[in-house]
């Protein structure tokens, strides 16, 4: 009975450390999307605003061509952006797993110290290089490479450039966890038993890290959906995405119904995305991500 009544006792307590967690979520979390899902049906007004009158045609609207091709060449940019990402994130990630405990803290210092500036002051550094006659004009210049100025600011190339630089951390962060937590002697128990090094890094190594890349590519693919502000920086309005699409649709035209239906359209894909990666990792849950 005293067990009985000492859960009872404890279980208020328990409710009200969780109550302000379940009230932040409510309100910040669930509270924009029902907000932004129920102004997807509404109907825009003629002046400002919207009105309450129902309405399918926001989201016939999203079907039309340049609208999709919109869609299109923001999953092309976030694939191409991903891939590039895996390729340069996992190799470091998993080698940071095998320094010295020493150089690990560097290295992860190294990765943490450009988060501590924002991320618009970064990429604006990236102007000053890529800018004709910038730093690596002048770099390239010099050790001619190239006889004149290249024009790489306000191209695709470059948003691509500073879509791996804004989400390479994560990437990397996402292997490195995986890989230290890998036992390295189950890779020499492979080479022990006549495996070659490449055949004993995919049939172990690359098996046990697998689910830190996948998550990698889920905390990169998402968010390189909707960066807008990398594609304005960097691209100009040459590069538009689904971000730069919602922006104009709630800031120059005020089609603000439009532009909540473009999002839930954006949280749709994301939704499927988080989906499919919880089907092949085979993750219950999105402890996985973190």
């Amino acid at each position: 009975m005293e067990e009985k009544k000492g859960g009872r006792r404890s279980f208020p307590k328990a409710a009200l450390t969780m109550a302000p967690l379940y009230l932040f979520t409510l309100v910040f979390v669930a509270g924009p999307l029902v907000y932004m899902f129920v102004l997807s049906f509404l109907t825009r007004a003629e002046s400002w605003g919207v009105v309450g009158e129902f309405t399918l045609q926001n989201y016939a609207d999203i079907f039309e061509p340049v609208y999709l091709e919109t869609f299109w060449e923001s999953i092309k940019l976030a694939l191409l952006s991903t891939v590039i990402i895996a390729a340069v994130g996992y190799p470091f990630g998993y080698f940071m797993a095998k320094l010295p405990p020493k150089w690990k803290k560097r290295a992860m210092l190294l990765l943490m110290i450009p988060f501590w500036t924002s991320s618009l002051i970064r990429l604006y550094g990236w102007i000053i290089i890529f800018r004709a006659n910038g730093v690596l004009d002048s770099a390239l210049m010099g050790l001619r490479v190239t006889q004149e100025p290249l024009k790489l600011l306000y191209t695709y190339p470059a948003v691509v450039v500073g879509m791996v630089y804004a989400l390479l951390p994560f990437m990397i962060f996402s292997v490195y966890s995986s890989a230290e937590k890998l036992d390295f002697s189950l890779v020499e128990a492979a080479r022990d038993l006549g495996a070659s090094p490449l055949r004993a890094f995919l049939t172990v190594s690359f098996k046990l890290t697998l689910p830190g890349l996948l998550s990698g590519v889920v905390l990169t693919f998402v968010p390189s959906m909707g960066l807008f502000f990398i594609a304005d920086i960097l691209g100009g309005n040459k590069v538009v995405l689904v971000g730069n699409l919602i922006q104009e649709q709630l800031m120059k035209t005020h089609n603000w119904p439009f532009a909540a239906a473009l999002s839930v359209a954006l949280l749709l894909l994301t939704t499927l995305i988080l989906f499919l990666y919880r089907k092949i990792s085979g993750v219950k849950d999105l402890e996985g991500l973190v």
